[in-house]
């Protein structure tokens, strides 16, 4: 399956100029050849907008997922996107994956919370694997900072992740966890990821770009500048079946021996 990387900030503030953005690159992902497009995090809104984030939180199920989906079944391709999710007073950093028939397919919410910031205006996710399957393969969600973490990469590896998707807001100077900690995720856990980065200042925060995706090897398949663009990667399912084989990480583990790390 190809897939599109949005490195985009869009437009902060304004959910209605984003939506245009991801029906645009959506358009031209699909005439990429591409079956998945994924945007950054928090792309719906933007990422520094402060208070605005819970007047601009949607439910799951709101007005810009419906149409998120309509993009999706008329260009034909999934689109994983990023948002703040309102569910009742709680709004979650979230991510939702759209099929290309308009479905919707799994909804994730951040677990690890980054810096002040985020834990001013989200409450954490408590569900570590969500996963839905897209043309023949297992796709995962994770967002930014849960990356980080090796149990959650770990644990989507067990449940079977093929394809783990990553928006993310990665800031100056933390260039290095999308230049070597996701390709080594990638590889230690057998499995693609797609790790897509906001680019540029907004607020005070400056964010990298540096977009990838790594494959089971621990290879990059694509990597962005420090500019917005679109991005285009193959994930290859017998490549990873073959990649599993000669890597057997989970077979190899010992989990008798880790109960300290819980």
């Amino acid at each position: 399956m190809r897939t599109a990387l949005l490195q985009s900030s869009g437009r902060p503030g304004s959910v209605g100029e984003n939506l245009k953005v991801l029906d645009d690159a959506a358009r031209r992902a699909a005439a990429a050849g591409a079956g998945l497009l994924v945007t950054s995090e928090l792309f719906l809104t933007g990422y520094a907008i402060g208070d605005g984030i819970p007047r601009l939180a949607e439910p799951a199920d709101g007005d810009a997922a419906d149409a998120i989906a309509e993009s999706a079944a008329r260009h034909g391709l999934a689109i994983a996107y990023a948002y703040p999710e309102r569910d009742g007073e709680r709004v979650f950093n979230s991510a939702q994956l759209i099929s290309a028939d308009g479905t919707r397919l799994a909804n994730y919410r951040k677990t690890h919370l980054y810096g002040c910031y985020e834990r001013d205006h989200f409450t954490p996710g408590e569900q570590t694997v969500v996963q839905a399957e897209l043309d023949g393969l297992t796709v995962g969600l994770l967002i930014c900072y849960d990356v980080e973490f090796p149990e959650n990469v770990r644990a989507h590896a067990l449940a079977g992740t093929d394809l783990l998707l990553v928006p993310t807001a990665l800031l100056h100077p933390f260039q290095f966890v999308a230049e070597h900690m996701v390709p080594v995720r990638a590889f230690e856990n057998q499995m693609y990821v797609a790790y897509v980065n906001r680019v540029g200042p907004e607020g005070e925060f400056e964010f990298v770009g540096r977009s990838t995706l790594a494959g089971p090897d621990g290879v990059a398949r694509t990597r962005g500048g420090a500019h917005e663009e679109l991005l285009l990667a193959d994930t290859d399912p017998v490549f990873l079946a073959a990649s599993r084989a000669a890597n057997p990480y989970l077979a190899d583990r010992r989990p008798g021996l880790y109960g300290s790390l819980v």
